[in-house]
């Protein structure tokens, strides 16, 4: 091999006797996407310089760990580190230089400009191509009085030790944290978990965007249930000495607030660089991770993606699609064919007892982006294993598809069990194409610990596929208060000790063993709406109704579980007059 030593440090290695031209790739940014990236890169090309800079002291860090460390769960911040740049070094022979931060990059000359922000030193390094993986930043608004507050950010393990240890040292109690997005429950939830008093501040109606309202409304009681005060459709409007106070005139007692009202993507450097951004805000890349320069690539929380359901750009903060991303633009590198499918945003989330799982498109997603999709919603609540199994609970799970072609669009399931599987097996058949009759006929694991042997992604395409054939009609829990308040025919056909339990204001209890014997007292001249449960025992009075020449005739979507989760939160929050004579969640 034969080398030749630049002025500028930078050494060229040329390979003799027909072997390829060794490369330098230089990469900027060191957790998800950067790592990643430099990990393939040097799979694919073994005698190539790789470079990986990244500003702050860790590279390879478990973002999505961060703040499973306020409660103890992970107990050493560092172990939250998961590769060291000597391991980087003697496992992948890759230069991985923290407290490095490239500042400037020169297209022309393909160099970039760094500085060591420990020493001030500012060094320059010539690359063949360069990768672009600078992450997102927090957002922090500058809202009024925002110096009377103790503010924290959570994007990396120095920010999360930071917080952790102000919190236990100063002996805080008092925490709110801003924004009920992914990081935001998941800190409030540890928070809360440590012992701190913890408040939950969310402008939108409700938390968790990937879900819709009505699934939201489990998350909702769950925080509440574990003494989160937790505030929906209320914005931060200023700040006092350890307060925090809200556009209704609220004031929330906070030693400590931590900013989670989301992020954007760190263009900064692109920007400069004269590099193309994209209608959202984040670094256009081609179909294979290319930017607008040729020797450029983007990965990670810092691009645009295509999204493959609403066929729209889109952002995604997600660990998963960053590592596909890094895979795909290192392949293109090496000139190995890229087929990107785009993203379809699959993500699952813990909150205290209950584990939430969604992908795909949901209702609020359709209707934001003004989407001209017909689409119809099955809705069920099944137990997640055989009901004689301990541990047996109930699984709220919630299926969008097309209408007229039952191609599945998206779901969203909400247990104590495991959701991340049924939405693993959505995921798997939305990238197939599938159709709400697929899932009916998808042979899945059995076994009474596990799950049933109608599992319930087989029920929710039964249900599916019943709706896409008219085989009946139905409501959804959101509907239901509006229909007890204009005195619409509501029957109940669950057995008498259950009615008496609890059931809905004005609803008229005739149980399913007895329907037949008193259809005279179901009218015939006005819409009868028909529920149970969990919606199953009222589908089946639905058919025999029809069977019996009763035209008008709906099931109630979600039962009357479906309808004590979806009204509980508000009621107890707010006084409303509630629609149930009491709840009931089991």
């Amino acid at each position: 091999m034969l080398e030749i030593k630049l002025t500028n440090n930078t050494n060229i290695n040329i390979k003799m006797g027909g072997h390829k031209m060794s490369k330098k790739y230089l990469i900027v940014g060191g957790v998800a996407g950067g790592a990643s990236t430099a990990a393939r890169l040097r799979r694919l090309g073994e005698e190539d310089e790789i470079i990986m800079f990244e500003k702050d002291p860790y590279v390879s860090f478990s973002n999505c760990c961060l703040p499973y460390h306020l409660s103890g769960t992970v107990k050493d911040a560092g172990s939250l580190v998961l590769m060291s740049p000597d391991k980087f070094k003697a496992q992948y022979n890759i230069d991985a230089r923290v407290h490095n931060e490239v500042t400037a990059i020169n297209r022309e000359k393909k160099q970039v400009t760094v500085k060591n922000v420990i020493t001030g030193e500012e060094y320059t390094e010539n690359y063949d191509k360069l990768i672009l993986s600078p992450g997102a930043k927090a957002i922090v608004p500058k809202i009024k009085g925002i110096e009377n507050v103790k503010v924290f950010t959570v994007r990396n393990v120095v920010d999360i030790d930071k917080l952790n240890r102000y919190v236990k040292e100063n002996k805080i109690k008092n925490v709110s944290v801003i924004g009920g997005g992914f990081i935001g429950v998941e800190v409030a939830e540890n928070l809360r978990e440590a012992g701190n008093n913890v408040s939950l501040v969310e402008a939108l109606p409700h938390i968790m965007k990937p879900f819709d309202y009505d699934m939201a409304q489990i998350l909702h009681k769950e925080m509440y249930d574990h003494g989160v005060n937790l505030i929906v459709g209320d914005k931060v409007e200023s700040f006092e000495k350890d307060t925090v106070v809200l556009g209704s005139g609220k004031k929330i007692e906070a030693e400590a607030v931590v900013m989670a009202i989301g992020v954007k993507p760190d263009t900064e450097l692109a920007v400069k660089a004269g590099l193309e951004i994209g209608e959202t805000g984040a670094i256009k890349v081609d179909q294979n991770y290319m930017t607008s320069d040729k020797d450029i690539y983007a990965v990670g929380d810092a691009i645009e993606v295509y999204n493959a359901l609403s066929g729209k750009k889109t952002k995604i903060s997600l660990a998963g699609p960053a590592q596909k991303q890094a895979r795909q633009a290192a392949d293109h590198i090496h000139g190995k064919v890229v087929r990107n499918t785009g993203f379809i945003g699959s993500s699952v989330v813990k909150c205290f007892d209950y584990n939430a799982a969604s992908v795909g498109l949901n209702e609020e997603m359709i209707e934001a982006l003004k989407l001209d999709i017909n689409y119809e919603v099955a809705k069920v609540i099944p137990g997640d294993k055989v009901g004689l199994m301990p541990g047996c609970e109930p699984l709220h799970f919630k299926l969008l598809f097309e209408i007229p072609t039952g191609k599945v669009l998206g779901a969203q399931a909400i247990g104590k069990g495991n959701v991340d599987k049924r939405m693993d097996v959505i995921a798997t058949a939305i990238k197939f194409g599938a159709t709400v009759d697929d899932l009916r006929d998808l042979e899945l694991c059995y076994a009474p610990p596990f799950g049933t042997a109608k599992d319930v992604v087989n029920f929710a395409g039964y249900v599916g596929t019943n709706l896409l054939n008219g085989s009946f009609k139905q409501v959804r829990e959101k509907d239901v208060r509006g229909l007890v308040e204009s005195g619409a025919f509501i029957v109940d056909v669950r057995e008498k000790n259950e009615y008496d339990l609890s059931h809905i204001i004005g609803a008229k209890n005739i149980p399913l063993s007895q329907l037949r014997q008193r259809t005279n007292e179901i009218p015939k001249d006005q819409p009868v709406y028909l529920h149970c449960r969990s919606a199953q025992r009222s589908y089946n009075a639905v058919m025999a109704l029809q069977q019996l020449g009763f035209q008008n005739v709906y099931n109630i979507s979600g039962g009357f579980m479906g309808i004590s989760f979806y009204e509980y939160f508000d009621d107890v929050t707010t006084g409303r007059k509630k629609i149930v004579t009491d709840y009931n969640f089991l």
